[in-house]
């Protein structure tokens, strides 16, 4: 299984006391892939005005951004583990359908095969 994290948008404050471009809250999203099974979950996460050292918008990493989001409440541990069992609910449903007892199952025929009428 292949979990990934991604960041997919920021949003900014243009300035915040002597500071600027200053990200005040990341939306995240933990996606999950087995052959053809896939799971995902998406969440945002706000942010504190920085106090101490100072990273300028254009020098932040994803990584960087994923740790904040990891240091202040989403947690990476219980996220992953949600997207793997969407998974492996789908490879192994929980619950399913099934016919009901009492009505007979429909049988389908075959289709008749029709010759073409003569065309006069």
């Amino acid at each position: 299984m292949t979990i990934s994290w991604i960041i997919e948008r920021l949003l900014v404050k243009p300035t915040e006391g002597t500071l600027t471009d200053v990200v005040i809250t990341a939306h995240w999203r933990c996606n999950g892939s087995q052959e053809s099974y896939s799971g995902t979950c998406y969440g945002s996460c706000s942010f504190q005005p920085p106090t101490g050292s100072f990273t300028p918008y254009n020098e932040l990493t994803e990584q960087q951004v994923l740790d904040w989001c990891f240091a202040n409440g989403v947690d990476q541990t219980a996220i992953e583990a949600n997207v793997t069992a969407q998974i492996q609910n789908q490879i192994n449903p929980p619950v399913v359908v099934l016919p009901l007892p009492w009505v007979p199952p429909v049988v389908v025929a075959d289709p008749a095969i029709v010759a073409d009428a003569p065309t006069v």
